[in-house]
């Protein structure tokens, strides 16, 4: 199960880990008494559907204050088309509004269940903001793989190798250790299968942040996860694949008249 990013990132939020100030709306009309929240002027208007590539499709917005509300009606209601997406295209019925940062580096960063080895797998790149896809293709040697057991507790040689990589400096490096160690916590306690910051950066005053977020869970975990099942999003699902769902079918819709049922 997919969820959006300002849910992925109020996870992150509950788990200690540094994130983007903002908040979501469902209307253009919510997004005037709430501005006072977020003292900068410049902001980021990010299209909340599942599916990457938003930004190449007119779903991620930067604007000023005086501009938001006018920039969020014309997003909302807009059909993104991206490469997930397929052709018929995703639409926009919730808009997470967050602070514009001055950002001096960006970073990959992520963690998955590597069924191959039965690990847990942390991907660090310091490629941030691009497809990690593009980048092991194009530049595999800035792609750290660090695998390790399902256990209680991460060790301190295991973080830091995680995170060797990105070259931060002392302070950076404490942050770091709370944002992994979140990362850990939340696919073994919230039953992730992945979760993705992509980019996450160093802002010019210093502070690491994750700018982005994308969190996905196991399917076959998620009644045991009610409060996980309430951030789901039929909107953004296949009208086929809720149908099969209702009967314990796990069923993927594909191009054409093709599908994919495996039970």
């Amino acid at each position: 199960m997919n969820i959006h990013e300002h849910q992925a990132k109020e996870i992150l939020r509950e788990f200690g880990a540094p994130i983007s100030e903002g908040f979501v709306i469902f209307k253009p009309e919510d997004i005037d008494h709430r501005l006072k929240k977020i003292n900068s002027n410049n902001l980021v208007l990010k299209a909340q559907i599942h599916a990457g590539g938003r930004g190449k499709a007119g779903g991620v917005k930067l604007v000023s204050k005086s501009d938001a509300v006018k920039e969020a009606k014309n997003m909302f209601g807009k059909t993104l088309v991206t490469h997930q997406t397929g052709p018929e295209g995703k639409v926009v019925k919730r808009i997470y509004v967050q602070e514009a940062y001055d950002i001096l580096k960006e970073f990959y960063l992520s963690c998955l269940v590597d069924r191959e080895s039965s690990k847990i797998a942390f991907i660090a790149s310091t490629e941030g903001g691009v497809d990690i896809e593009s980048v092991a293709k194009n530049h595999p040697e800035k792609i750290l793989t660090t695998k390790v057991d399902f256990k209680e507790k991460l060790t301190n040689a295991e973080v830091d190798k995680v995170i060797s990589l990105f070259k931060f400096n002392e302070t950076q490096k404490k942050e770091a250790v709370n944002l992994i160690n979140a990362l850990f916590n939340i696919l073994i306690k919230k039953d992730a299968s992945l979760i993705e910051i992509n980019p996450l950066v160093i802002t010019k005053s210093q502070k690491i942040i994750c700018l982005d977020a994308k969190m996905n869970f196991d399917d076959n975990a998620i009644f045991r996860r009610p409060e996980i099942q309430k951030l789901r999003d039929i909107n953004e699902e296949d009208p086929s694949e809720i149908k099969a769902k209702k009967h314990d079918l796990a069923y993927i819709k594909l191009d054409g008249t093709i599908g994919c049922m495996v039970n």
